[in-house]
């Protein structure tokens, strides 16, 4: 009978499936060896059928278990926001609120939103840290931040939980004494031009995009770890690049830095990328957690 399975025979099988063997699975969940093969075998039978094919050397979801598997991961994160929800409905305000936002998002409206929390919470700490790419759903995955701010369609777990909060408009940019400046004042520039020239670019502080490529167009790169750098780069006029049109708006009035005159990069070399609130579904918000994110609404509506 379905009855009688358990949350823990669930959070063993996925954690098995994860790990790849019962003495990994067993070490992560502080548990002797004896007890995972214990606890499978008992939900295989109860399941009426084998998850795990042990005939090699290391265990193998079988075709059914690979369908099941999806399963209790669904059945564990709700019963973990159910948890994490009866939690928050019975603690009082956060000691800490701590965030990672995109190297993308405007810092500004972040610390305007920060500032309105405080003074409805003036006694929470704020840990803030400002990472691009994977970073901030990364944060989140590792338990490092309670909130995230990611910009983009990339970064996609079912761990996180993701709120639309408005867009960030990416323009792709050159110094004015860079050569393809000069260049675009008599034609249009094409791929194979910019591919021509060194191209700044942002790494990844996690494995999340190892072996992907986000807007890499040119084989010579300049790749650096965070937007400021990125800016200062390509205002020296080392290579070109996008960057988001809030970070960039004085320069192009000022003459500064150039819109590339390209099609290949968007309308007018400019693009836009959606930006979420995030949060893990196993930590929903705080008190001050919330304060911020009506401040935030507000402020990214203007």
């Amino acid at each position: 009978m379905l009855d009688v399975l358990t949350l823990d025979q669930l959070r063993t099988f996925v954690t098995v499936a994860e790990c790849g063997s019962f003495r990994s699975a067993a070490a992560r969940l502080s548990r002797v060896q004896s007890a995972i093969s214990h606890a499978i075998a008992n939900l295989e039978a109860e399941l009426g059928l084998a998850l795990f094919d042990r005939t090699g050397h290391r265990p193998v979801l079988t075709p059914e278990g690979q369908s099941l598997l999806a399963n209790a991961r669904d059945i564990l994160l709700r019963v973990d926001a159910m948890r994490a929800r009866a939690r928050g409905l019975g603690e009082g305000v956060e000691l800490e609120l701590s965030l990672t936002v995109d190297t993308l998002f405007p810092i500004g409206k972040v610390g305007a939103a920060l500032t309105k929390m405080r003074a409805a919470y003036p006694s929470v700490s704020i840990r803030l840290a400002v990472e691009p790419l994977g970073g901030p759903i990364a944060s989140l995955i590792d338990k490092r931040s309670s909130l995230a701010i990611v910009v983009g369609e990339d970064f996609r777990d079912a761990r996180i939980a993701l709120e639309a909060i408005s867009s960030v408009e990416q323009v792709a940019v050159v110094s004015a004494k860079h050569p393809l400046a000069r260049r675009q004042s008599h034609s249009t520039i094409s791929l194979q031009d910019l591919a021509d020239h060194l191209q700044i670019v942002l790494s990844d502080p996690t494995p999340l995009t190892e072996g992907r490529m986000f807007g890499v167009l040119s084989p010579q790169t300049c790749r650096v770890t965070n937007q400021d750098t990125k800016h200062a780069m390509i205002l020296a006029g080392l290579g070109w690049g996008r960057l988001p049109f809030w970070q960039v708006e004085r320069d192009l009035k000022e003459r500064r830095l150039m819109r590339l005159a390209t099609t290949a990069l968007g309308r007018r070399s400019q693009v836009a990328a959606e930006a979420y609130l995030a949060h893990r579904l196993d930590e929903p918000f705080g008190p001050a957690a919330l304060a911020f994110r009506q401040a935030l609404m507000q402020l990214a509506e203007t």
